[in-house]
């Protein structure tokens, strides 16, 4: 179990040989965790960074002037372009269980958790049985789940989702592969949980043709 296993399997070469180092991989033509296409993906670390593209459009994307173009080039045009940081952990925060796994698709999990599939973690008001917060996992390949959190409104400023976090943090790192979170330069909030639950900035990122 590595880092550098999941992302060469996820987008077929790492580490980077240099500042935009452009590689091709059938990956970007099959499904991904939600069944579908994910035509440009990359993750970027000081030493450099590696774009994942379909191989047919390699040469293309590897002269681009901007990574704007990629959609485009691609073929899809109509979608945008997302940046995010990148963040992982090989040792979540010590905190307490919030919540308990169940299946994503029964019928007590809101609809949100449904497109993740296997388990999810959830937490519920032990009282009225009211859904509080969740986890979904999105399992991109045998050493790399990605990790994705909501805290209903009323449930906020609790320390419940850093608490769930680090709990399904701790079960992917047991089934042996490695947790991953991303969030948006300016979500403060999912930075803090992320930083609260043991994943630490190490000034990485991702970026990618964004979902429709």
């Amino acid at each position: 179990m590595s880092l550098t296993d999941h992302l060469r399997q996820w987008l077929g070469a790492w580490p980077p040989t240099e500042k935009m180092h452009v590689t091709g991989s059938d990956r970007r033509t099959r499904p991904g965790w939600d069944g579908r296409v994910h035509p440009a993906l990359g993750v970027g670390c000081p030493d450099g960074a590696v774009l994942s593209v379909p191989p047919e459009h390699v040469a293309r994307v590897a002269a681009a002037r901007t990574l704007g173009e990629v959609p485009k080039l691609v073929g899809y045009a109509e979608r945008g372009w997302f940046e995010a940081v990148y963040r992982w952990t090989t040792s979540p925060a010590p905190l307490a269980d919030a919540g308990h796994w169940v299946p994503a698709t029964a019928p007590e999990v809101p609809e949100w958790l449904h497109p993740f599939g296997g388990d999810a973690l959830v937490a519920v008001d032990p009282d009225t049985g009211e859904h509080l917060a969740g986890v979904g996992i999105k399992r991109h390949d045998a050493y790399g789940h990605e990790l994705s959190v909501v805290t209903t409104p009323a449930a906020r400023r609790r320390g419940l989702a850093r608490r769930l976090v680090a709990q399904a943090a701790r079960r992917v790192l047991d089934e042996g592969a490695v947790p991953t979170y991303l969030h948006s330069f300016t979500n403060l909030a999912s930075s803090s949980v992320a930083t609260a639950a043991g994943f630490p900035n190490h000034g990485w990122t991702a970026f990618g043709i964004a979902e429709k």
